[in-house]
Formats: structure tokens, C-alpha cells, sequence
């Protein structure tokens, strides 16, 4: 009985008046306009929102495959440079001007990678960090602390903070305890 005072709206109310439940040719055509209208706004809408979408699919496309576009732009002098040290490697008969060429042709490649945040890895001396280095022999060294790194055999290269490639390098196992500092003991 509670919930029937509560709610005044019951189905034997729905008695139809007359003058209430008949719309009007007037109130009726108000209405379909502004359906049409509405219907119309969102079909536009919908098509606005496709036209984006696909704009948006082709913009990162064209990203992927452009990405690279500044830094094979930047990477071109440094092929020219390189061709040219052949070019006049071929004209002379001595090495010191390829070695030249191909020394200042490096360090403007380094330039570039820099430019783009690529740095190398420094590996000489420093204490062997598997993270970065990888270790790919181990010798005993009196002179290089047990753990550093000894030589290094190719250069490892981090981009900002990720590791594109580690390098790769000899760490020291220390100095050697062999036989003859075992006979000075005894």
C-alpha cells in the first residue's frame, strides 16, 4: 500500500483525455522537422568524424614511414664525405690522406648521431656493468682492477636512456694467482 501513495503514476491512470493524448498536424510536423533536423546533424557528424579517422590513420602512416626523414637527411654529407675519401684514396699513392678523410668523416658521423641523442657507451677502465656491456672474454690483468673492463672490441651506443646495442668488451678477472706467488709462500 505504501508504494501505491508514493507513486501517484499507475496504469489505470493512462485513461486517455481527448484533448491531451491527440497531437496536432502542427505539433506533430514541429516534431518530424526537428528529427530530420537532428537525424541530418548527425549523419554530418558521423561522416566529420570518418573523415578524421581516416586523416588520422594516413597521418601515422605517413610518420611510420617518414619518421626517419630528418636524420637520412643529416646522413647524406657524410656519404658524400665518404665517397670523396675513396674518390681521392684512388688519386694518391699514399693511405695518410684516406686515413684522414675517413678519421673526420667518423666524427661528423658522430656529430649526427649525437644530434639525434645516439652516444656511445665509454667502456676503457670502467667497472664492468652488464647492462651496457657484454662481456665477451676474461683475462687476468695486474694492472686493470678485477671486474673492469680491459679492451674493448666494438663500441656500444645508448639512445637517451635506452641501449641500442651493448658493447662488447674483455673484463679482467684481476691479478693472476699463478704458481710461482704460490712457491714465494711456501
Amino acid at each position: 500500500m505504501a508504494d501505491e501513495e508514493l507513486n501517484p503514476n499507475t496504469i489505470e491512470d493512462l485513461d486517455i483525455d481527448s484533448g491531451d493524448a491527440v497531437p496536432t498536424s502542427e505539433a506533430s510536423s514541429a516534431k518530424d522537422e526537428e528529427m530530420k533536423s537532428l537525424n541530418d546533424k548527425y549523419l554530418r557528424l558521423a561522416a566529420e568524424f570518418d573523415n578524421y579517422k581516416r586523416l588520422a590513420q594516413r597521418d601515422q602512416r605517413d610518420q611510420i614511414r617518414f619518421g626517419n626523414e630528418q636524420l637520412l637527411k643529416e646522413l647524406l654529407p657524410v656519404v658524400d664525405n665518404l665517397e670523396r675519401a675513396i674518390k681521392a684514396a684512388k688519386g694518391s699513392k699514399s693511405a695518410d690522406g684516406l686515413v684522414q678523410g675517413v678519421d673526420l668523416t667518423l666524427k661528423q658521423l658522430e656529430g649526427v648521431l649525437g644530434k639525434f641523442g645516439v652516444k656511445s657507451i665509454p667502456t676503457m677502465g670502467q667497472p664492468f656493468d652488464p647492462s651496457s656491456h657484454q662481456a665477451v672474454a676474461s683475462v687476468p690483468s695486474p694492472q686493470v682492477p678485477d671486474q673492469h673492463v680491459v679492451e674493448e672490441f666494438q663500441r656500444g651506443y645508448r639512445l637517451h636512456d635506452r641501449i641500442l646495442r651493448p658493447a662488447m668488451v674483455t673484463v679482467s678477472s684481476g691479478a693472476q694467482s699463478g704458481s710461482n706467488e704460490v712457491d714465494n709462500e711456501i
